[in-house]
């Protein structure tokens, strides 16, 4: 008879704190790319570099971890897991990045993999940036290119810049941080130009 399978303890939930230093002299900006699912557009690499990013932030379903090396040549990557990531070893499940300028803090980003459902954010997604003062959230997994705002946080999905699903376009995000003001805004890895709906 066979011996019936040990059930796999639950992987406690990581959670890490990176802080980026804007530039003083202008605004920071992030590129943030998610659910390459080891196969990157071919021309995502090109126009993320052209968006001439002072830091990268990948929400997760990343695959193989190699698809990383060539954005960390364009800048600081930061990361978390994905569901299909799995126990790949070094990756946090969430993240805070609050951004720094002159000693004040801009703004806290918290960066989740599964964060919305719908229009709307999850709890545990609510309660993680209540916890690290953050106010607004970077997800991935829809696929789904979204700007928005529930209970008072900013909510930001750049899209997918791996394998097409569906009709969904290829998408990654831009973030351009100032005092007072973010703005964002989506560009196409088919076309080279700024996305809208």
């Amino acid at each position: 008879m066979a011996r019936a399978k040990k059930p796999r303890a639950p992987r406690p939930h990581v959670h890490r704190s990176t802080p980026i230093e804007a530039p003083a002299d202008r605004p920071l900006r992030i590129v943030v790319i998610a659910d390459t699912h080891s196969n990157p557009h071919a021309d995502s690499l090109e126009l993320v570099a052209a968006q001439e990013p002072d830091a990268i932030l990948h929400a997760g379903d990343i695959g193989n971890l190699e698809v990383l090396d060539p954005f960390e040549a364009v800048a600081p990557v930061h990361v978390v897991r994905g569901n299909i990531d799995g126990r790949a070893d070094g990756l946090a499940d969430s993240i805070d990045l609050p951004i720094h300028q002159d000693g004040d803090v801009l703004v806290t980003f918290l960066m989740m993999h599964i964060a919305v459902y719908g229009p709307k954010l999850r709890r545990d997604a609510i309660a993680l940036a209540h916890e690290h003062g953050a106010s607004f959230v970077v997800c991935g997994h829809s696929h789904v290119p979204f700007i928005g705002l529930d209970r008072g946080l900013e909510m930001f999905n750049p899209g997918s810049i791996g394998p097409r699903r569906f009709q969904l376009p290829i998408t990654f995000g831009v973030l351009e941080v100032s005092p007072g003001s973010i703005r964002a805004r989506h560009v196409s890895c088919e076309t080279g130009r700024d996305w809208s709906p």
